[in-house]
């Protein structure tokens, strides 16, 4: 599978997880499961016994799931936490032994709850546990692309050719640009940020004093920008810094200095408007400071 063909699955996958609540969540995380782990078992509710508090495990590791897919994770945050500790106790009165606790949480890309996090931590100090943590959107998305071609295929379903798509936009690029560009600045946000000491790398590429206070700018937004890259699954930051990195390779052959920051911005705007080369420049203010775009300058030893 292709870096494109990829692109449309993390794009069918996002939108059945994004539909998915209860049982239909449950189900996607089980097939999954069953592919990654030969020894994983659900374990479906039976009679009036029901499931025992346990969605699935895995026997032999004595690793442990339980599924939560509320309609509204915002509004369902305390009882994620009422059912979590709650499911725990249940769990242990019945299964033995429980080396490693998971509860698999579609938050749909938004990430958990702080209140979540520290909940489960208690549980796994409290019960001496190897491990406790939480599985989420992200994380089944990881796991799912980890998968040969063909078992990803029976998860997110049918790909179209990318060679017939004409008017559905599926850029990478553009997901994370559509994203920024809906970015409110909170207040209060700005003065906390620390900004990169990076006058030198300015120096060194060729860069003016303006352009460097656009990449300044841009990189208040970096908090919001790593917050969104990290509720989605790996696949998006890994394709996202090759495309950017790709970009200035490409333009370096013909631009430098402040004409090939600007052949950037323009090569990766979806349009020639102020708002999207903003959010492209929020972009490559993150990559400049890792050096995927620009050259780091040489040190004295390397010169």
């Amino acid at each position: 599978m292709n870096s494109q063909e990829k692109s449309l699955a993390r794009q069918l996958f996002q939108n059945k997880l994004n539909k998915a609540d209860g049982q239909a969540f449950e189900d996607i995380f089980t097939a999954i499961m069953n592919y990654a782990e030969p020894d994983f078992q659900q374990i479906k509710p039976w009679g009036n016994i029901g499931d025992r508090k346990n969605d699935g495990y895995i026997k032999t590791k004595g690793i442990f799931y339980q599924v939560f897919a509320p309609e509204d994770i915002q509004k369902s945050y305390p009882n994620a936490i009422i059912k979590l500790q709650k499911d725990f106790i249940g769990l242990k009165t019945h299964w033995t032994p429980i080396n490693e606790f998971y509860f698999v949480l579609n938050d749909k890309f938004q990430g958990v709850n702080a209140g979540c996090d520290k909940a489960i931590q208690e549980i796994k100090t409290t019960h001496n546990l190897k491990s406790a943590g939480f599985l989420t959107a992200k994380d089944l998305e990881n796991i799912l692309f980890e998968l040969d071609d063909d078992q990803i295929l029976s998860i997110t379903g049918f790909i179209p050719d990318p060679a017939n798509i004409k008017i559905l936009d599926y850029s990478i690029l553009n997901e994370v640009i559509g994203h920024i560009m809906q970015l409110s600045m909170k207040i209060g946000e700005a003065e906390k940020i620390i900004l990169p000491e990076w006058d030198q790398k300015i120096q060194f590429n060729g860069l003016s004093e303006p352009i460097s206070h656009l990449l300044n700018h841009g990189y208040f937004q970096w908090k919001s920008l790593d917050e969104y890259l990290k509720n989605n699954g790996d696949f998006l930051a890994d394709a996202l810094r090759n495309k950017m990195n790709e970009i200035y390779i490409q333009e370096k052959a013909l631009n430098q200095g402040d004409k090939l920051f600007w052949a950037i911005v323009n090569v990766a705007s979806p349009r020639a408007a102020s708002m999207c080369q903003e959010a492209v420049i929020v972009i490559m203010s993150k990559y400049f400071e890792t050096c995927d775009i620009f050259e780091e300058p040489k040190k004295d030893d390397e010169v």
